[in-house]
């Protein structure tokens, strides 16, 4: 494993980095004040990314990592910042909402961003199809904001998940920065032109673009800050840039804008982002405590990079919604259980709204984990809640493994919001 130099030296154990992680990510300790439209944003700011997802059987993605991280909250308030410019859609790790100070760095047509896939379709349907999306923006320019839903069907979808060709023309002009979301009606993305979009949220379309080695630099060090401690080769993952290694990083370490740190039993260095050196303080003090129980969002980016969560938290990850029913070993949409700083489990969970009902269809415990009591109520709490915010305050827990944590997390449940 490499080191820093003698002197400089800064050292971890594995849970101290994944409390700054945490604490970083805002899931190190339960939130202390009442949910707002200013805690949102402010989320969405400390995450600098929120995947979007539109699978939807417990709240979609992007509303369930940020009810992990701020509890009950109006889900419309994201709905709201998206329609006042204060956040803005993107292409960065996948599909993403993203904080407006942050649109310079993902303005396209950039060759940091023509790797991703969905820049790659984008190209290839503007080259196929020029003239179709140049009428669909002159559409929406003449005419207003639209939705794909507004236009006829030209013909039986194709391409991109099977999408109408009037929708693929619109995500084309959108990754391409023709066009941007204005806002969401029912989720679904209505479009209008970015010059309407960043006029409404008070930005200046015609500012320079960032110089390329502004935006790569701003994208490894902004990853390392979002995420707190980072590998190298984590870095890349989070904003889609090409891959780090040690060696790049070493300019950063020698200026003072990255800590490098080593972690015990990791085999790699680490990274601190130098504003985040007074957390880094206090975890190698041991004085981040974790306190926090919460379902996690597979989408959420702690768990998102599967080969992180596997060094980080021992938790092997993977998402299996769009794995073959047969082939998936935990269930559809599976949330990672996170417990007082580490990952304990996962359960397959269903909001059947119109019954008020929270099913857990069912929880299995990572291996060594013993269910005590103090767990198994903090993991009621933790299923509770996420149930009363769904509006299903009835919780419907079926199986677990270990069976017994079943009967024991149902009787820890019906005190609280009448578990069925």
């Amino acid at each position: 494993m490499s080191r820093p130099e003698s002197g400089n030296e800064v050292r971890l154990s594995a849970q101290q980095a994944r409390n700054l992680h945490l604490a970083v990510q805002g899931l190190l300790t339960p939130p202390r004040a009442r949910a707002s439209r200013a805690r949102v944003l402010a989320a969405v700011e400390r995450m600098r990314l929120l995947q979007i997802d539109t699978i939807h059987v417990v709240a979609r993605s992007p509303y369930l990592a940020l009810f992990s991280r701020l509890g009950a909250y109006e889900p419309r308030w994201l709905d709201e910042l998206l329609a006042r410019g204060k956040v803005f859609e993107c292409w960065a790790h996948e599909a993403c909402f993203a904080p407006m100070a942050d649109f310079a760095l993902h303005r396209h047509p950039s060759p940091i961003r023509s790797g991703h896939w969905a820049h790659k379709h984008a190209a290839t349907a503007r080259r196929e199809h020029r003239h179709e999306i140049e009428e669909l923006i002159a559409h929406i320019r003449v005419n207003g904001a639209a939705k794909s839903a507004d236009f006829e069907r030209a013909g039986k979808g194709g391409g991109w998940w099977n999408r109408s060709p009037e929708k693929r023309w619109l995500e084309t002009a959108f990754a391409q920065g023709d066009l941007m979301i204005a806002r969401r009606e029912n989720f679904q993305r209505v479009y209008d032109l970015a010059e309407r979009v960043l006029e409404n949220a008070a930005v200046a379309i015609a500012a320079p673009r960032l110089p390329e080695a502004d935006i790569r630099r701003e994208f490894v060090l902004g990853a390392v800050r979002a995420l707190g401690i980072a590998q190298a080769r984590w870095i890349a993952d989070y904003f889609r840039v090409k891959a780090c290694k040690d060696a790049d990083l070493q300019p950063h370490v020698d200026s003072g804008e990255l800590i490098r740190i080593e972690v015990r039993g990791w085999k790699h260095p680490a990274y601190v982002q130098r504003d985040n050196a007074a957390l880094l303080a206090r975890a190698r003090r041991s004085a981040l405590l974790a306190t926090h129980t919460t379902l996690l969002s597979p989408f959420d980016p702690v768990v998102w990079d599967r080969e992180r969560a596997s060094t980080m938290f021992g938790f092997d990850y993977r998402i299996e919604c769009y794995t073959p029913a047969p082939r998936r070993r935990y269930g559809y949409f599976v949330l990672p259980i996170l417990h007082r700083g580490r990952l304990i489990g996962r359960l397959d969970a269903k909001a059947h709204r119109a019954d008020g009902m929270f099913e857990v269809k069912s929880l299995h415990l990572e291996a060594g984990i013993t269910p005590d009591a103090a767990l198994t109520a903090d993991v009621a709490q933790a299923v509770g809640d996420c149930a009363a915010w769904h509006g299903t305050p009835r919780v419907n827990v079926r199986q677990s493994d270990p069976a017994a944590f079943a009967k024991a997390l149902r009787k820890a449940l019906p005190a609280r919001n009448g578990s069925a």
